[in-house]
């Protein structure tokens, strides 16, 4: 009976459900005989026409079942959800195999966003997909690129879903939730989607991904996109910035739909004050501020997530209770709004006529009845949405020059009336980032913290210098400006890097998005070792995705380190060897990535790899912010065999064109920026030499060729890249080579000159360059080398190891324990922090002081003086002895 009565309301008030019904008078028969349809596609139609007519019939099914209140909200919204993902997958699978015959569907995927990703699709709604693709397997034509077949594949599932006919369509698709829609292609390669959200994307874009999942096509690959990118979405600190950005998007929601927030005819369900939008935005923000720490919270579903946050008493239980119920509501009235016309409209109809169809299609007398079902929900959401705001107002800065300048005098600026002309044309606008409303906006709000906190720097106009030039290069400043308003703490640590280490304050100007990684306490964890970090670099999508993805999580690192540095909070020695962890697994992850796409075309040479071998810093596993790669390349098997690709090359030319991409790889700057300068120069030969040689032709080498610095340098080989019996082949050259015995007094005749060339040609840069000073790193290395190669003991390629060992057998005075450790902790602490060596302010040489655990400035000069007294004494015993 109900059913019928249902019948008769869509037939009345709503003309696209009359026309629904007359197509389909078997839908209607079995549902006034209280029967449900059940949901089928026609294999035996082209898929176009299959998937609209079950639109159609869908869409009758879940209108009338819904009116008669035979289907609740949410069985209605999960199966036009259902709809979507069948049909975007049979859209998908039909445009890959039109694109190339025969091949399986797989490499594209959809990721669902918005009420399609949490399983409550709109009645009459649009799909807002991302679409991506694995350029390693997706299908395409023989000479076509494969981003092109990409977009081609895209556009045909567009065309299918979108296409309208006698039968209808199946879903209209929004695209634009893409990132940067006005310049990306509709189709996105999967690493170059990583590479946007873990650097660039917004706050909004994190609440969207809440209800993201994989939806169509290659749920693998969705689902490893999804996985990559979930630390962007939850993030572990307590994320209150998340609140007022979201917030402030309500306000330009509101402020654009003016004419929808006043509550009557006309009235915005969706986006007026009180509506649909803030039940949702008010779960994200919550879910965004405390999902990153539990995992409860992640879920997709608004009502859901309401009752997890009351579960977990992070919302109040009443309020959930309020928000639910009225988001029934809203979304139930939604539909019969939709239900009309097939029209995606939110807002009530103004006429009063209009209005009551509505009312009666839901079974209600007149608009009045409607408007009095929804006003209260309407006041209570809106009420509840308000308090968000929260927090009392700071006062801002003075706006006239006097007072300014009067208030950065105050804030202990000398320079006040330099420093009241910078804050001036901040506030211009003339300067793209801080141009638009919005970021002049968040820069008032964060103005009064930022000028007490460079008031409070050693030098407050140099600081203010700076954060200028970081501010004059970014394309917009609003991010910064809301992360440093949030994260108080932060704005404290900016003013240190951009005081103390130009280095750090540089990557902060080409990547402000690194600042991010700092909200969360493990900002201040040592790296993982290289199995983590390697895991953590590797991404699907191809080389060039791979190169950019390593190269971002390298600048994440290594600034995380610096930073930790200039907090002092750890000791420069581990920071050392987190460097060199990290370098080893970017190294690794290239390299790997290399050779598989070398492979693509050149095969491999059977029973060959490649092996690489680290020397010097690298090698020692000490690295600092600025070092370079020492890096022999050499291969194991024969040299005269030849690879099996479609484009065979001879081993020796196989491996140095192998080895000239990994160092590309390394080197070459792209768009996220470089990594690593690369110094292959002590391969056998040197620079005349070939980039690439056999372990064979290496050990002959060592053996026969070698000079005496080419084995002190190889007393720090260590191998960083090759199977484990590639590496016990290498390590037990390098073995032989050091344990040979040697006439000692020309080895001490050939470092000392070795030493004086070096000392005359490279002398050192600056009163702090602890590496070349007299009794510096470079005599204690070759004190120990010699020592080492003498007495065929401590072969240790790192250094400390090296010398307790020498210590130990009596071979070398114990002071150079604490020397190298000394030394080892200056050099790391004054590349980032004085890479000019020259001294720098007081400040910054307290800050480097405390970095190397000493007391004061002076304590740190005076222990420098008295490391590099005993290594110049030993040095001395060693030039002696020549």
């Amino acid at each position: 009976m109900a059913l019928r009565g249902a019948t008769a309301r869509a037939d009345a008030h709503s003309p696209y459900l009359r026309r629904l019904m007359a197509r389909f008078p078997d839908i209607v028969a079995q549902m006034e005989g209280g029967t449900l349809p059940e949901f089928a596609i026609d294999p035996d139609l082209p898929v176009g026409q299959a998937l609209r007519q079950a639109k159609g019939r869908l869409a009758l099914t879940l209108a009338i079942g819904d009116l008669g209140g035979l289907l609740s909200l949410s069985q209605v919204t999960a199966a036009l959800s259902s709809l979507a993902d069948h049909a975007l997958d049979a859209a998908i699978a039909d445009a890959i195999s039109a694109h190339v015959p025969g091949c399986t569907p797989q490499g594209f995927a959809a990721i669902a966003l918005g009420k399609h990703g949490s399983g409550e699709l709109n009645y009459s709604s649009d799909i807002d997909p991302i679409l991506i693709f694995d350029p390693a397997t997706l299908p395409h034509r023989a000479r076509e690129d494969v981003g092109e077949a990409a977009v081609r594949i895209g556009r045909r599932v567009v065309e299918l879903m979108q296409a309208r006919d006698g039968d209808g369509y199946v879903f209209r698709m929004d695209l634009r939730l893409r990132p940067s829609p006005e310049v990306s292609p509709i189709v996105l390669p999967v690493g170059a989607a990583l590479s946007y959200y873990e650097s660039q994307a917004l706050t909004w874009e994190r609440a969207a991904f809440i209800r993201a999942r994989a939806c169509a096509g290659d749920l693998a690959l969705g689902d490893g996109f999804l996985s990559a990118i979930r630390p962007f979405v939850w993030r572990r600190a307590l994320d209150f910035g998340a609140v007022k950005e979201v917030r402030a998007l309500s306000h330009r929601i509101r402020n654009h739909y003016s004419k929808g927030q006043a509550f009557g005819p006309g009235y915005d369900l969706k986006r007026g004050r009180g509506g649909i939008r803030e039940c949702e935005f008010f779960a994200q923000i919550h879910q965004l501020i405390h999902g990153g720490r539990d995992i409860a919270l992640r879920v997709p579903a608004t009502r859901d997530a309401l009752a997890a946050l009351a579960a977990a008493g992070r919302i109040d239980g009443e309020e959930a209770d309020v928000l639910t119920k009225a988001y029934t509501l809203y979304r139930t009235i939604e539909h019969r709004l939709q239900m009309v016309e097939d029209h995606q409209t939110h807002s009530l109809p103004a006429s009063p006529d209009a209005l009551d169809g509505v009312a009666k299609l839901h079974g209600l007398e007149d608009g009045a009845a409607l408007l009095d079902v929804l006003a209260p929900h309407v006041g209570r959401v809106g009420t509840i949405y308000d308090a968000l705001e929260g927090g009392s107002a700071e006062a801002g800065l003075p706006e006239p020059e006097d007072r300014l300048t009067l208030a950065l005098k105050t804030a202990g600026f000398e320079e006040a009336n330099q420093a009241a002309a910078r804050i001036i044309h901040w506030r211009s606008g003339s300067l793209r980032a801080v141009r638009s409303p919005a970021a002049r906006e968040a820069l008032e709000a964060v103005l009064p913290r930022i000028i007490a906190a460079l008031g409070a720097a050693p030098d407050p106009m140099r600081a203010l210098n700076q954060l200028s030039t970081l501010i004059e290069r970014l394309p917009s400043a609003i991010n910064l400006f809301r992360l440093l308003e949030a994260q108080p703490n932060l704005l404290r640590v900016l003013i240190a890097i951009l005081t103390h280490a130009p280095t750090l304050a540089g990557a902060l100007a080409r990547r402000t998005d690194l600042l991010d990684r700092l909200i969360d306490a493990t900002a201040f964890d040592p790296p993982g070792d290289v199995a983590a970090l390697v895991q953590e670099m590797t991404v699907t999508g191809g080389l060039e995705a791979q190169l950019d993805h390593v190269r971002r999580m390298v600048g994440d690192h290594r600034f995380a380190l610096g930073v930790q540095l200039i907090e002092g909070a750890r000791d420069p020695l581990d920071v050392a060897s987190g460097y060199a962890r990290i370098a080893e697994a970017a190294l690794d992850v290239i390299a790997s990535a290399t050779i598989a796409e070398f492979e693509r075309s050149h095969g491999r040479v059977p029973g060959s790899e490649l092996v690489i071998l680290a020397l010097g810093r690298m090698g020692g596993a000490e690295l600092t912010h600025a070092s370079d790669l020492d890096l022999i390349y050499l291969f194991t098997g024969d040299f005269a065999a030849t690879s099996d690709g479609t484009k065979p090359l001879g081993a020796v030319h196989y491996f140095n064109r192998l080895a000239q991409r990994v160092t590309a790889g390394l080197s070459v700057q792209t768009a996220a920026g470089a990594l690593y300068e690369v110094d292959t120069r002590l391969r056998p030969s040197g620079a005349d030499g070939p980039l690439a040689v056999s372990l064979d032709g290496f050990a002959r080498y060592q053996a026969e060729g070698a000079w005496t610095w080419e084995h002190m340098a190889l007393t720090r080989g260590r191998v960083i890249y090759g199977s484990d019996a590639a590496r016990a082949q290498t390590e037990a050259i390098i073995r032989r080579t050091l344990m040979t015995p040697r006439d000692a007094g020309t080895l001490r005749e050939d470092a000392v000159k070795m030493r004086g060339d070096m000392r005359a040609h490279k002398p050192p840069a600056g009163p702090l360059d602890v590496k070349l000073c007299s009794g510096g790193l470079v005599d204690l290395e070759f004190a120990v080398h010699v020592t080492q190669l003498t007495h065929g003991a401590g072969l240790d390629p790192h250094l400390g190891s090296a010398i307790s060992a020498l210590v130990a057998d009596g071979f070398v005075p114990p002071a150079l324990i604490e020397a190298h450790a000394t030394l080892t902790r200056a050099l790391v602490t004054l590349r980032l922090m004085a890479p000019d060596l020259q001294e720098p302010d007081t400040a910054t040489c307290a800050l480097i002081a405390r970095a190397c655990g000493d007391e004061s400035w002076q304590d740190t000069l005076e222990a420098l003086a008295t490391v590099r007294q005993s290594v110049a004494e030993f040095w001395a015993i060693i030039e002696g002895e020549a």
